[in-house]
């Protein structure tokens, strides 16, 4: 079974120590930081399912930093909980208006905290499957128009290499040179792979180079 990881970003030790004691116990791959400045180095080489943060610690507080990788498209979809002890509607508001996803009054019963950070993995699964989903989505109408544009020169191309065979015939001892199998032989490879392209379902990216990837055609 997958072990999901979260990160914990929490000034106080003791809490920051119960937490990390829960979650390791209960299956998960932790980190722990002590503010948010640690946590943003942390998540250069930590790539996190849910993120608990504190909102009030030192140097960089919890709402800070979930301000900061909310507007980040690399750490949007982290599901962010905030552990406070401020209970009011207003703070709750601030909160959701910068981007946190859940709000857990300290102090913290344990298995809701758990069944909270449950359902956050949850989110964040159906999420990137809907991220990759739309990116498929548009990958394949991008071939399909590719595939398209590709055809209506084509469809000229073979008309000419047509026309051109013709004229050619009409001349005394005509042989088919080594130039004219070559243009057939390229139109029939451009064509298939306009056939792929409008006809790509399931596209698959695949490394090209070092820099650059490409997808996959059968």
């Amino acid at each position: 079974m997958e072990k999901y990881k979260v990160l914990i970003v929490e000034d106080e030790k003791d809490t920051q120590f119960i937490l990390d004691k829960l979650l390791v116990k209960n299956g998960y791959e932790t980190k722990t930081t002590a503010n948010g400045v640690e946590a943003l180095n942390v998540l250069k080489d930590f790539n996190p399912v849910v993120i608990l943060a504190d909102w009030t610690m030192p140097v960089m507080d919890g709402l800070e930093l979930c301000n900061i990788l909310k507007k980040d498209e690399s750490f949007k979809l982290i599901y962010f909980i905030i552990l406070t002890a401020r209970a009011s509607l207003k703070d709750r508001v601030t909160g959701l208006d910068i981007g946190a996803d859940d709000f857990l009054v300290k102090p913290v019963e344990n298995q809701e905290l758990l069944a909270r950070i449950r359902t956050g993995i949850r989110i964040s699964i159906l999420q990137n499957e809907l991220k990759k989903f739309e990116h498929n989505k548009a990958i394949v109408e991008m071939a399909c128009t590719i595939g398209h544009k590709i055809n209506n020169p084509l469809s000229s191309l073979i008309m000419a290499v047509k026309n051109l065979q013709e004229d050619l015939k009409s001349v005394e001892k005509y042989n088919k040179n080594e130039d004219i199998q070559i243009i057939e032989e390229s139109v029939d490879r451009i064509k298939k792979l306009a056939e792929d392209l409008i006809h790509i379902e399931n596209p698959t990216i695949i490394d090209y180079t070092s820099e650059h990837k490409m997808i996959k055609l059968d």
